[in-house]
């Protein structure tokens, strides 16, 4: 996947309709945007535009539409939202059909740098569905109403969805450009380029529940990294593997021969593979989950069998941070322990502290991650926190991401 892509700054938007795929899968409640991040992120590349002269079409779904159009997943507050930070009128077109007449006539209107805001992707129905179906006949709607196509929603570029992926055929069919926003450039560069032209020695940082939602990154990494880390839940699957008692941890008995393979190739490659050396231990699991708990660190060769392992212990942060403060490049998808609960959070917290020590190029690998970071005050310390979940793993698997390969090459 070439990751030399062109950019919003790499053609001329004055005066043409350029449709913009934004990621304003905003969280709400009652109709009140609860955090505005992604708006945010959003703001340089509708700026730019705005600020060449361009007629700015905004697009984005939000929430799943499991129950067809309804106000509740309706854009309107988003179009509100953006008002306020860009300073200017967003035309929003409520229209459930979102590239109907409303629509046309909206466009039809517009003067160089007017900002228009379509309706949820998601309510026609066809935006998830495959090229082959009547998803195509969306995207080329959507492509009817402009002339250039820029995608800047990373979060959704893992998917070859009408409005992500297949509108840039049409686009390109009538002789415009299929660009990347700022936000999408910056994940291009930070995540992609970590992974396939890393400044060394790189170390990558794997947690979370489920070995299996890692496999694919698990084995790509190893190809990559110089060292690779693995807590969390996860952890405990490699170390029942090695033969230690894992008590009540989780555990994946299905890929316990998974993981001998995946220590083996690390073996075979010279790779370093970290794993917990003390972990801490509750009896019974908190509720709610920041309820107090009593905790009891143990090796993990003197593991208890009727204790749970829900974070890593002193003796593992040292040796995680030991090895992130000689990183140049650190990756980090996925907490070291149940990092929702204060006395549970401790591993989690010194990795976060650790990588914003370290005098390295720190990325954030989404999801859990980044709330983590966001969560225990570290987040202006890091170089990336990237702004996708899935796409940030399937990035980190090495998978090629439709949002980007769309994208024209430079």
């Amino acid at each position: 996947m070439s990751l030399n892509k062109k950019s919003v700054d790499d053609f001329s938007a004055k005066g043409r309709r350029v449709l913009v795929r934004c990621d304003f899968n905003v969280p709400l409640k009652d109709g009140v945007i609860t955090d505005d991040t992604r708006i945010r992120a959003a703001l340089p590349t509708i700026n730019k535009l705005i600020g060449d002269g361009a007629k700015v079409i905004l697009c984005s779904h939000l929430g799943k539409v499991k129950e067809g159009p309804n106000e509740k997943e309706s854009l309107a507050p988003v179009a509100k939202a953006l008002e306020e930070k860009l300073g200017k009128p967003v035309n929003f077109v409520s229209d459930y059909d979102v590239t109907g007449e409303a629509a046309t006539a909206a466009v039809n209107d517009m003067n160089d740098g007017d900002v228009v805001l379509l309706q949820n992707t998601r309510f026609r129905g066809k935006e998830e569905t495959k090229p082959t179906d009547a998803g195509e006949a969306f995207a080329k709607e959507l492509a009817d109403l402009a002339d250039d196509y820029v995608c800047d929603a990373f979060g959704s570029a893992h998917r070859a969805h009408a409005s992500v992926a297949v509108v840039t055929k049409y686009i390109t069919e009538k002789g415009g450009t299929n660009a990347v926003g700022y936000l999408m450039q910056k994940e291009i560069d930070f995540l992609g380029n970590a992974v396939e032209n890393p400044v060394r020695p790189f170390v990558a940082i794997l947690g979370g529940a489920k070995v299996a939602d890692k496999l694919n990154v698990i084995n790509n990494l190893l190809e990559k990294c110089d060292t690779l880390i693995i807590g969390g839940g996860m952890a405990f699957t490699f170390l029942k593997a090695q033969g230690y008692e894992i008590g009540k941890s989780l555990v994946d008995d299905e890929k316990l021969d998974y993981c001998k393979e995946m220590m083996e190739k690390a073996d075979k490659l010279g790779k370093k593979l970290l794993l917990p050396v003390d972990s801490v231990t509750i009896a019974e699991f908190p509720s709610p989950i920041d309820a107090p708990v009593d905790t009891l660190v143990c090796d993990v060769d003197k593991m208890v069998a009727d204790r749970e392992s829900c974070d890593i212990g002193p003796k593992t942060i040292e040796l995680f941070s030991d090895a992130v403060k000689s990183a140049k490049t650190v990756v980090w998808n996925g907490p070291m322990g149940v990092f929702e609960n204060p006395t549970l959070a401790k591993g989690t917290l010194a990795v976060a502290k650790a990588m914003a020590d370290a005098s390295a190029t720190t990325i954030i690998g989404g999801g859990d991650s980044a709330a983590a970071v966001n969560q225990l005050g570290y987040a202006d310390k890091m170089s990336h926190i990237s702004t996708g979940g899935g796409a940030s793993l399937e990035f980190l698997e090495g998978k090629e991401l439709p949002g980007v390969v769309a994208a024209d090459d430079k």
